[in-house]
Protein backbone atom coordinates (compact mmCIF):
# COMPACT_ATOMS: atom_id res chain seq x y z
CA UNK A 1 0.00 0.00 0.00
CA UNK A 2 2.54 2.37 0.75
CA UNK A 3 4.83 1.44 -2.47
CA UNK A 4 2.16 3.45 -4.99
CA UNK A 5 2.63 7.09 -3.42
CA UNK A 6 5.91 6.59 -3.49
CA UNK A 7 5.90 5.64 -7.59
CA UNK A 8 4.05 8.43 -8.27
CA UNK A 9 6.31 10.96 -6.39
CA UNK A 10 9.17 8.92 -8.10
CA UNK A 11 7.44 9.74 -11.77
CA UNK A 12 6.65 13.48 -10.88
CA UNK A 13 3.15 12.69 -11.82
CA UNK A 14 -0.13 13.72 -10.69
CA UNK A 15 -3.17 11.80 -10.62
CA UNK A 16 -5.41 13.16 -13.17
CA UNK A 17 -9.19 14.25 -12.08
CA UNK A 18 -12.00 11.48 -13.51
CA UNK A 19 -13.64 12.64 -16.49
CA UNK A 20 -16.92 14.21 -16.02
CA UNK A 21 -20.08 12.71 -17.59
CA UNK A 22 -20.76 15.66 -20.19
CA UNK A 23 -16.64 15.11 -20.86
CA UNK A 24 -15.54 18.51 -19.73
CA UNK A 25 -12.39 19.33 -17.67
CA UNK A 26 -12.60 20.90 -14.48
CA UNK A 27 -10.43 24.13 -14.21
CA UNK A 28 -6.51 23.61 -12.86
CA UNK A 29 -6.78 24.74 -9.02
CA UNK A 30 -3.69 27.54 -8.53
CA UNK A 31 -0.84 25.87 -6.31
CA UNK A 32 1.67 27.79 -3.70
CA UNK A 33 4.27 27.53 -6.30
CA UNK A 34 2.25 29.42 -8.97
CA UNK A 35 1.19 31.89 -6.55
CA UNK A 36 4.79 32.61 -5.41
CA UNK A 37 6.04 32.87 -9.34
CA UNK A 38 3.42 35.70 -9.41
CA UNK A 39 4.52 37.63 -6.34
CA UNK A 40 8.10 37.52 -7.56
CA UNK A 41 7.11 38.88 -11.27
CA UNK A 42 5.10 41.53 -9.71
CA UNK A 43 7.89 42.41 -7.33
CA UNK A 44 10.20 42.55 -9.93
CA UNK A 45 8.29 44.74 -12.04
CA UNK A 46 7.16 47.06 -9.03
CA UNK A 47 11.39 47.17 -8.67
CA UNK A 48 11.80 48.23 -12.21
CA UNK A 49 10.01 50.76 -12.29
CA UNK A 50 9.16 52.52 -8.79
CA UNK A 51 11.94 54.91 -9.72
CA UNK A 52 10.01 56.40 -12.76
CA UNK A 53 6.76 56.25 -10.70
CA UNK A 54 8.50 58.35 -7.99
CA UNK A 55 10.41 60.40 -10.78
CA UNK A 56 6.62 61.31 -12.64
CA UNK A 57 4.93 61.82 -9.16
CA UNK A 58 7.44 64.51 -7.93
CA UNK A 59 7.05 65.96 -11.55
CA UNK A 60 3.80 66.48 -11.00
CA UNK A 61 3.81 67.29 -7.29
CA UNK A 62 6.08 70.10 -8.03
CA UNK A 63 3.98 71.34 -11.10
CA UNK A 64 1.19 71.74 -8.72
CA UNK A 65 3.21 73.61 -6.16
CA UNK A 66 4.60 76.08 -8.65
CA UNK A 67 1.37 76.45 -10.39
CA UNK A 68 -0.48 77.08 -7.02
CA UNK A 69 2.18 79.45 -5.74
CA UNK A 70 2.32 81.23 -8.80
CA UNK A 71 -1.22 81.59 -8.74
CA UNK A 72 -1.16 83.16 -5.43
CA UNK A 73 1.38 85.44 -5.81
CA UNK A 74 0.08 87.05 -8.90
CA UNK A 75 -3.39 87.59 -7.20
CA UNK A 76 -1.79 88.92 -4.19
CA UNK A 77 0.07 91.33 -7.06
CA UNK A 78 -2.81 92.03 -8.80
CA UNK A 79 -4.78 93.41 -5.98
CA UNK A 80 -1.51 95.52 -4.40
CA UNK A 81 -2.13 96.93 -7.84
CA UNK A 82 -5.60 97.88 -7.63
CA UNK A 83 -5.30 99.13 -4.23
CA UNK A 84 -2.11 101.37 -5.68
CA UNK A 85 -4.18 102.47 -8.14
CA UNK A 86 -6.93 103.10 -5.71
CA UNK A 87 -4.57 105.38 -3.44
CA UNK A 88 -3.47 107.14 -6.38
CA UNK A 89 -7.02 108.08 -7.55
CA UNK A 90 -7.77 109.44 -3.48
CA UNK A 91 -4.33 111.68 -3.57
CA UNK A 92 -6.11 113.39 -6.66
CA UNK A 93 -9.16 114.33 -4.40
CA UNK A 94 -7.84 117.45 -3.10
CA UNK A 95 -8.54 118.76 -5.97
CA UNK A 96 -11.87 119.78 -6.77
CA UNK A 97 -12.12 118.09 -10.46
CA UNK A 98 -10.22 114.98 -8.57
CA UNK A 99 -12.95 114.75 -6.25
CA UNK A 100 -15.45 114.92 -8.45
CA UNK A 101 -14.64 112.66 -11.31
CA UNK A 102 -13.68 109.91 -9.18
CA UNK A 103 -16.17 108.67 -6.12
CA UNK A 104 -15.70 106.48 -3.57
CA UNK A 105 -18.01 103.85 -5.59
CA UNK A 106 -16.69 104.60 -8.99
CA UNK A 107 -13.64 103.42 -7.47
CA UNK A 108 -14.88 100.70 -6.14
CA UNK A 109 -16.33 99.27 -8.21
CA UNK A 110 -14.05 99.67 -11.34
CA UNK A 111 -11.21 98.47 -8.91
CA UNK A 112 -13.28 95.71 -8.54
CA UNK A 113 -14.62 94.95 -12.00
CA UNK A 114 -10.42 95.11 -13.14
CA UNK A 115 -9.28 93.35 -10.08
CA UNK A 116 -11.53 90.31 -11.22
CA UNK A 117 -10.81 90.49 -15.26
CA UNK A 118 -6.89 90.30 -14.22
CA UNK A 119 -6.73 88.01 -11.99
CA UNK A 120 -9.61 85.33 -13.59
CA UNK A 121 -7.06 85.58 -16.74
CA UNK A 122 -3.81 84.72 -14.75
CA UNK A 123 -5.89 81.97 -12.88
CA UNK A 124 -6.71 80.66 -16.71
CA UNK A 125 -3.22 80.86 -17.96
CA UNK A 126 -1.43 79.71 -14.83
CA UNK A 127 -3.75 76.51 -14.25
CA UNK A 128 -4.44 75.83 -17.97
CA UNK A 129 -0.46 75.76 -18.62
CA UNK A 130 -0.10 73.47 -15.29
CA UNK A 131 -2.87 71.28 -16.67
CA UNK A 132 -1.28 70.59 -19.73
CA UNK A 133 1.89 70.33 -18.02
CA UNK A 134 0.87 67.27 -15.65
CA UNK A 135 -0.92 65.84 -18.83
CA UNK A 136 2.58 65.75 -20.49
CA UNK A 137 3.57 63.93 -17.69
CA UNK A 138 1.72 61.05 -18.20
CA UNK A 139 2.93 60.53 -21.83
CA UNK A 140 -0.52 61.74 -23.10
CA UNK A 141 -0.38 63.51 -26.75
CA UNK A 142 -1.56 66.90 -26.40
CA UNK A 143 -2.24 67.45 -30.13
CA UNK A 144 -5.90 65.73 -30.54
CA UNK A 145 -6.62 67.50 -27.44
CA UNK A 146 -5.54 70.95 -28.47
CA UNK A 147 -7.25 70.84 -31.63
CA UNK A 148 -10.60 69.84 -30.10
CA UNK A 149 -10.52 72.57 -28.02
CA UNK A 150 -9.19 75.16 -30.59
CA UNK A 151 -12.48 73.31 -32.60
CA UNK A 152 -15.21 73.91 -29.47
CA UNK A 153 -13.68 77.66 -28.83
CA UNK A 154 -13.96 78.45 -32.66
CA UNK A 155 -17.50 76.82 -32.19
CA UNK A 156 -18.75 78.86 -28.57
CA UNK A 157 -17.28 81.97 -30.65
CA UNK A 158 -19.04 82.03 -33.38
CA UNK A 159 -22.29 80.60 -31.42
CA UNK A 160 -21.79 83.24 -28.45
CA UNK A 161 -20.37 86.14 -30.65
CA UNK A 162 -22.59 88.65 -28.87
CA UNK A 163 -21.68 87.74 -25.93
CA UNK A 164 -18.21 87.73 -26.38
CA UNK A 165 -18.66 91.39 -27.96
CA UNK A 166 -20.00 92.50 -24.54
CA UNK A 167 -17.51 90.67 -22.81
CA UNK A 168 -14.33 92.81 -24.76
CA UNK A 169 -16.49 95.80 -25.03
CA UNK A 170 -17.34 95.94 -21.26
CA UNK A 171 -13.39 95.18 -20.10
CA UNK A 172 -11.92 98.05 -22.40
CA UNK A 173 -14.59 100.38 -21.29
CA UNK A 174 -13.17 99.82 -17.61
CA UNK A 175 -10.17 99.87 -18.51
CA UNK A 176 -10.26 103.35 -20.38
CA UNK A 177 -12.20 104.58 -17.57
CA UNK A 178 -15.15 105.79 -20.35
CA UNK A 179 -17.66 106.34 -17.58
CA UNK A 180 -18.31 104.99 -14.09
CA UNK A 181 -20.76 105.08 -11.23
CA UNK A 182 -22.64 108.21 -10.59
CA UNK A 183 -21.85 109.87 -14.49
CA UNK A 184 -25.00 110.88 -16.65
CA UNK A 185 -24.48 109.63 -20.01
CA UNK A 186 -25.47 109.52 -23.41
CA UNK A 187 -25.16 105.90 -24.63
CA UNK A 188 -27.10 106.46 -27.70
CA UNK A 189 -29.92 103.73 -27.18
CA UNK A 190 -30.69 105.64 -23.37
CA UNK A 191 -29.66 108.41 -21.08
CA UNK A 192 -28.64 108.11 -17.70
CA UNK A 193 -27.01 107.95 -14.64
CA UNK A 194 -24.86 105.18 -14.23
CA UNK A 195 -25.60 103.02 -11.22
CA UNK A 196 -23.64 99.83 -11.98
CA UNK A 197 -21.00 98.76 -14.26
CA UNK A 198 -20.66 95.02 -15.26
CA UNK A 199 -18.41 93.27 -17.84
CA UNK A 200 -21.38 92.53 -20.04
CA UNK A 201 -24.19 95.45 -19.11
CA UNK A 202 -24.17 98.66 -17.98
CA UNK A 203 -26.94 100.05 -15.98
CA UNK A 204 -28.47 103.84 -16.52
CA UNK A 205 -31.18 105.38 -14.32
CA UNK A 206 -33.51 107.76 -16.66
CA UNK A 207 -34.71 110.88 -15.46
CA UNK A 208 -38.08 109.04 -14.80
CA UNK A 209 -36.93 106.75 -11.91
CA UNK A 210 -36.90 103.47 -15.07
CA UNK A 211 -33.67 101.46 -15.54
CA UNK A 212 -32.08 100.70 -18.48
CA UNK A 213 -29.88 97.95 -19.37
CA UNK A 214 -27.60 98.59 -22.07
CA UNK A 215 -25.71 96.10 -23.44
CA UNK A 216 -21.72 97.03 -23.61
CA UNK A 217 -21.77 95.87 -27.27
CA UNK A 218 -24.44 97.76 -28.74
CA UNK A 219 -22.62 100.63 -27.72
CA UNK A 220 -21.56 102.44 -30.47
CA UNK A 221 -20.67 106.00 -28.98
CA UNK A 222 -20.83 107.46 -25.72
CA UNK A 223 -21.70 110.73 -24.71
CA UNK A 224 -19.89 111.45 -20.83
CA UNK A 225 -22.07 114.13 -19.17
CA UNK A 226 -20.32 114.09 -16.05
CA UNK A 227 -16.46 114.79 -16.94
CA UNK A 228 -14.42 117.92 -17.10
CA UNK A 229 -17.16 120.62 -16.97
CA UNK A 230 -20.84 121.21 -18.41
CA UNK A 231 -22.35 124.35 -19.70
CA UNK A 232 -25.23 126.38 -18.56
CA UNK A 233 -26.77 128.69 -21.79
CA UNK A 234 -30.05 130.79 -21.00
CA UNK A 235 -31.90 132.80 -23.65
CA UNK A 236 -33.85 135.62 -22.77
CA UNK A 237 -36.26 137.06 -25.26
CA UNK A 238 -37.16 141.11 -24.78
CA UNK A 239 -38.93 143.66 -27.06
CA UNK A 240 -36.69 145.26 -29.21
CA UNK A 241 -37.46 148.51 -28.01
CA UNK A 242 -35.39 147.98 -24.72
CA UNK A 243 -31.99 149.51 -24.09
CA UNK A 244 -29.37 147.02 -24.31
CA UNK A 245 -27.21 148.76 -22.08
CA UNK A 246 -29.71 148.55 -19.34
CA UNK A 247 -30.41 145.08 -19.83
CA UNK A 248 -26.82 143.77 -19.88
CA UNK A 249 -26.31 145.86 -16.23
CA UNK A 250 -29.70 143.90 -15.02
CA UNK A 251 -27.62 140.63 -16.15
CA UNK A 252 -24.41 141.54 -14.93
CA UNK A 253 -25.70 142.58 -11.83
CA UNK A 254 -27.09 138.98 -11.35
CA UNK A 255 -24.49 137.28 -12.38
CA UNK A 256 -22.23 138.99 -10.09
CA UNK A 257 -24.73 138.30 -6.93
CA UNK A 258 -25.34 134.25 -7.80
CA UNK A 259 -21.59 134.08 -8.39
CA UNK A 260 -21.14 135.09 -4.71
CA UNK A 261 -23.67 133.18 -2.89
CA UNK A 262 -23.91 129.67 -1.80
CA UNK A 263 -24.13 126.80 -3.09
CA UNK A 264 -23.99 128.63 -6.48
CA UNK A 265 -20.34 129.66 -5.99
CA UNK A 266 -19.22 125.97 -5.50
CA UNK A 267 -21.76 125.08 -8.59
CA UNK A 268 -20.01 127.74 -11.02
CA UNK A 269 -16.75 127.36 -12.55
CA UNK A 270 -16.64 130.47 -14.29
CA UNK A 271 -18.22 133.71 -14.24
CA UNK A 272 -21.31 134.39 -15.78
CA UNK A 273 -20.83 136.22 -18.97
CA UNK A 274 -23.90 138.43 -21.15
CA UNK A 275 -22.50 136.85 -24.57
CA UNK A 276 -24.58 139.37 -26.38
CA UNK A 277 -27.45 139.09 -28.90
CA UNK A 278 -28.11 136.04 -30.30
CA UNK A 279 -30.99 136.87 -32.73
CA UNK A 280 -32.82 140.33 -33.85
CA UNK A 281 -36.08 140.11 -35.40
CA UNK A 282 -38.73 142.63 -35.99
CA UNK A 283 -40.00 142.73 -32.49
CA UNK A 284 -37.78 140.92 -30.52
CA UNK A 285 -34.18 140.17 -29.84
CA UNK A 286 -32.47 137.14 -27.79
CA UNK A 287 -29.96 137.71 -25.11
CA UNK A 288 -27.61 134.52 -24.29
CA UNK A 289 -26.39 134.38 -21.24
CA UNK A 290 -23.60 131.53 -20.73
CA UNK A 291 -21.87 130.09 -17.44
CA UNK A 292 -19.00 126.97 -17.04
CA UNK A 293 -20.76 124.75 -14.17
CA UNK A 294 -20.45 121.78 -12.43
CA UNK A 295 -20.60 118.74 -14.39
CA UNK A 296 -23.90 117.08 -14.18
CA UNK A 297 -25.20 120.40 -12.43
CA UNK A 298 -25.81 122.96 -15.78
CA UNK A 299 -29.55 122.19 -15.39
CA UNK A 300 -29.82 123.35 -12.18
CA UNK A 301 -27.96 126.66 -12.94
CA UNK A 302 -30.07 127.02 -15.74
CA UNK A 303 -32.98 126.70 -13.85
CA UNK A 304 -31.82 129.24 -11.39
CA UNK A 305 -30.24 131.72 -13.35
CA UNK A 306 -34.34 132.21 -15.32
CA UNK A 307 -35.21 132.75 -11.54
CA UNK A 308 -33.15 135.45 -10.70
CA UNK A 309 -33.15 137.18 -14.40
CA UNK A 310 -36.98 137.05 -14.23
CA UNK A 311 -37.00 138.76 -10.47
CA UNK A 312 -33.99 141.34 -11.29
CA UNK A 313 -35.72 141.87 -15.12
CA UNK A 314 -39.42 142.69 -13.45
CA UNK A 315 -37.83 144.80 -10.93
CA UNK A 316 -36.24 147.36 -13.54
CA UNK A 317 -39.25 147.04 -15.59
CA UNK A 318 -38.06 144.79 -18.31
CA UNK A 319 -40.45 143.14 -20.08
CA UNK A 320 -39.55 139.77 -21.47
CA UNK A 321 -41.94 138.27 -24.02
CA UNK A 322 -42.19 134.37 -24.99
CA UNK A 323 -41.03 132.87 -28.19
CA UNK A 324 -39.46 133.83 -31.41
CA UNK A 325 -41.87 136.45 -31.53
CA UNK A 326 -42.61 139.35 -29.07
CA UNK A 327 -46.58 139.52 -28.11
CA UNK A 328 -47.72 143.60 -28.26
CA UNK A 329 -49.13 144.83 -25.33
CA UNK A 330 -52.92 144.85 -25.18
CA UNK A 331 -53.28 148.21 -24.84
CA UNK A 332 -51.19 148.67 -28.22
CA UNK A 333 -53.34 146.22 -29.73
CA UNK A 334 -56.41 147.94 -31.62
CA UNK A 335 -60.03 146.39 -30.46
CA UNK A 336 -60.52 143.99 -33.34
CA UNK A 337 -64.51 145.24 -32.89
CA UNK A 338 -63.72 148.52 -33.61
CA UNK A 339 -63.31 148.13 -37.61
CA UNK A 340 -66.41 146.43 -37.62
CA UNK A 341 -69.81 148.64 -38.58
CA UNK A 342 -73.03 148.69 -36.40
CA UNK A 343 -75.58 146.20 -36.98
CA UNK A 344 -77.80 147.53 -39.52
CA UNK A 345 -81.26 147.66 -38.65
CA UNK A 346 -82.39 145.39 -41.82
CA UNK A 347 -80.76 142.55 -39.78
CA UNK A 348 -84.08 142.64 -38.27
CA UNK A 349 -86.65 141.35 -39.33
CA UNK A 350 -89.31 143.33 -37.81
CA UNK A 351 -87.67 146.51 -38.48
CA UNK A 352 -89.94 148.83 -40.60
CA UNK A 353 -87.05 148.93 -43.07
CA UNK A 354 -86.74 145.28 -44.05
CA UNK A 355 -90.91 145.50 -44.39
CA UNK A 356 -90.38 148.41 -47.21
CA UNK A 357 -87.97 146.16 -49.09
CA UNK A 358 -90.34 143.17 -48.84
CA UNK A 359 -92.09 142.83 -52.55
CA UNK A 360 -96.17 143.72 -52.50
CA UNK A 361 -98.39 140.28 -52.86
CA UNK A 362 -101.22 140.19 -54.73
CA UNK A 363 -104.62 140.34 -52.45
CA UNK A 364 -106.82 138.09 -53.76
CA UNK A 365 -110.54 138.86 -53.94
CA UNK A 366 -112.91 137.61 -51.80
CA UNK A 367 -115.62 135.32 -52.19
CA UNK A 368 -119.27 136.50 -52.95
CA UNK A 369 -121.22 135.98 -49.87
CA UNK A 370 -124.13 133.61 -50.40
Amino acid sequence: MSSLPAAFLAAGASPSPTPSPSGSTAPAVPTLQDAQDSATNAASWVEQNWSTWLAMGLQILLVVVVAVALRAVVRRAITKLIDRMNRTAQSGDGSALGGLLVNAERRRQRAAAIGSVLRSVASFLILGTAALMVLGTFKINLAPLLASAGVAGVAIGFGARNLVTDFLSGVFMILEDQYGVGDVIDAGVATGEVIEVGLRVTKLRGDGGEIWYVRNGEVKRIGNLSQGWATAGVDVTVKASEDLDRVKATLDEVAERMSKEEPWNELLWGQVEVLGLDSVLIDSMVVRVSARTMPGKSVTVERELRWRIKRAFDAASIRIVGGATAVEDAEDTPDPAAAVAAPSAYSNADSPQTAATAPITPQRAAPPAK
